[in-house]
């Protein structure tokens, strides 16, 4: 378990828009419902591993701490079990909340910079979206390089033993007519999909 140190909270560092923003967001309709009984947390099975457990995320994010709900590890170690959505006394969608956090933390770029778990997010959105199918072997020597490009090195021997055994293809997967996706990345708009990138991880490469 990672240790807490005690802090106080100030009614500045609050952003009252916050948890209106998360709630527009399916499946967060109901954060105003928790009632702090710790269902959740108490369920969550990673829960050991985070900085903030569920209920305390949920506590957050509800007054308006933006920063430091979007700058934790608790989203990103979520293993998206829905443990906590199926027992929560409330019906709240705290599974569907967390994913809505890790975008908005993606978006804001305020997500750990070598965190395997948004890296891999990343790379994965921008491979999706230039060819329409992903490469594992590439995402995996991208997601390493970015990340632990050491231990990569320490893998050499198991990745040409998949290389050699044809489990990791080395040529690039691609979709036929990959660009009849760009509406989807354009919010389902065909007249946006030729807009300019909003995220960093849009760019082509």
């Amino acid at each position: 378990m990672m240790p807490l140190t005690p802090t106080l909270k100030f009614d500045a560092e609050r952003d009252p828009s916050f948890p209106k923003q998360i709630m527009a967001r399916p499946g967060g309709e109901k954060l105003f419902g928790c009632i702090q009984c710790g269902t959740c947390s108490a369920t969550c099975p990673v829960s050991i591993y985070m900085d903030y457990t569920p209920r305390q995320i949920m506590a957050l994010t509800r007054a308006g701490f933006k920063d430091e709900v979007l700058r934790s590890r608790t989203i990103w170690l979520c293993a998206s079990c829905y443990a906590c959505t199926v027992d929560c006394p409330k019906e709240i969608k705290i599974t569907d909340i967390m994913y809505a956090l890790k975008r908005r933390a993606i978006q804001d770029g305020v997500y750990p910079k070598r965190f395997p778990i948004p890296v891999l997010a990343r790379e994965f959105f921008k491979m999706v979206r230039r060819r329409g199918r992903v490469t594992e072997s590439e995402l995996v020597v991208r997601l390493m390089l970015q990340t632990n490009w050491l231990g990569m090195v320490k893998m050499w021997r198991q990745g040409l033993n998949l290389i050699r055994t044809g489990r990791f293809s080395l040529k690039p997967e691609r979709m036929r007519h990959a660009e009849a996706l760009q509406p989807i990345f354009a919010g389902g708009e065909p007249h946006l999909a030729t807009r300019t990138p909003r995220h960093p991880w849009e760019a082509e490469s």
